[in-house]
């Protein structure tokens, strides 16, 4: 049994790590600002990513940390937070850690640094070159870019840091509707058209694995892609409709990225004008043109890591958001 450290435990994917490794019988130190909503199977710590003082008190006697801690938006607007967080929070987090002697750094990275691009039949791996004129028009994916950087500089002898990098996280848990909520809004009717991109997703459960797996099997130095599938928007609708009976948005949206862009901040505009949001964010208008295609070998190969049946983490999606009262009942269709 180790001691252990897990920054954002009280997130989505930080909850399934804490239980995994606990389950795994490890001591697992949780690091959150509102330790209330950490789970009871964890030793609490209140602090912040941001305060190198509560993170070192927190890494004190601990083999490892488990980054987790973020904050995700689509807001153009929050980049300047997002930067914080995750650029100059990685930064604290791991100075901090390797200050109180913690020997390996597991850090959640995302797919979408390198995963991403205008092209169906690119399946992307971790040797891909970061699209860099995509992700400068994204705040969130950015900012996890310069942090990934910050986290692999720090790399050493002393001091290993390892990344993984799940895609879009599914599941059960989301109690922030921080990934679910493209799925919210289709159980409620509220996606009107259908985008001409594609996408990939894995269960949080099975990410949450994959960084227990890092721990122990990473290579130093390296990212680990992880997904369970890759299929158009339309594809994804098309199960979501199977699952729970709700009929899947058949307009088609057009193929030009640059069209579908303008269009979006115009109708963004519009909406704000007016006092009322869109269904749809107007970035996430723009990111669903593209492909966020992957290929998880390397994580399969190196850490052993197997993702489970993908449509069994959709109907234990739609599950949770029912059972928890997230969807509206009987929406009315857009």
């Amino acid at each position: 049994m180790a001691r252990v450290l897990v920054t954002g435990a009280s997130g989505f994917l930080g909850r399934h790590l804490c239980r995994s490794l606990a389950d795994h019988g490890h001591e697992v130190v949780a690091l959150a600002r509102h330790v209330e909503q950490l789970p009871d199977h964890v030793v609490p710590r209140r602090g912040d990513v941001l305060d190198q003082a509560s993170i070192r008190d927190a890494a004190a006697g601990c083999l490892a940390v488990f980054h987790c801690a973020g904050k995700v938006s689509r807001r153009p607007e929050d980049a300047e937070e997002l930067h914080r967080v995750h650029v100059e929070g990685t930064r604290h987090v791991l100075e901090a850690c390797k200050a109180a002697h913690v020997k390996r750094a597991i850090v959640a990275s995302t797919s979408g640094i390198v995963a991403v691009g205008d092209d169906p039949d690119h399946i992307h791996t971790e040797t891909d070159p970061s699209p860099l004129g995509l992700i400068q028009r994204w705040p969130y994916y950015r900012s996890k870019l310069f942090a990934e950087q910050a986290a692999l500089a720090m790399n050493a002898p002393d001091f290993e840091v390892v990344c993984v990098n799940p895609t879009l996280l599914l599941g059960p848990g989301d109690d922030r509707g921080s990934s679910t909520e493209d799925v919210r809004l289709f159980l409620e009717k509220k996606i009107p058209a259908v985008p001409p991109g594609g996408m990939s997703y894995v269960d949080a459960r099975d990410a949450a694995e994959a960084m227990r797996l890092a721990w122990d099997k990473g290579v130093p130095g390296e990212r680990y892609l992880v997904g369970a599938c890759n299929l158009t928007v339309r594809e994804f609708f098309a199960r979501l409709a199977r699952i729970t009976g709700i009929a899947a948005p058949w307009i088609p949206l057009p193929r030009n990225p640059e069209i579908a862009r303008i269009g979006a901040k115009l109708l963004d505009d519009v909406a704000r004008r007016l006092g009322v949001s869109m269904p749809v964010e107007a970035q996430s208008l723009d990111m669903a043109q593209y492909y966020w295609y992957l290929d998880a070998t390397r994580a399969e190969t190196v850490l052993g890591w197997q993702p489970r049946d993908p449509m069994t983490t959709l109907v234990d999606t739609v599950d949770d958001l029912r059972e928890r009262g997230v969807v509206w009942p009987d929406a009315p269709a857009l």
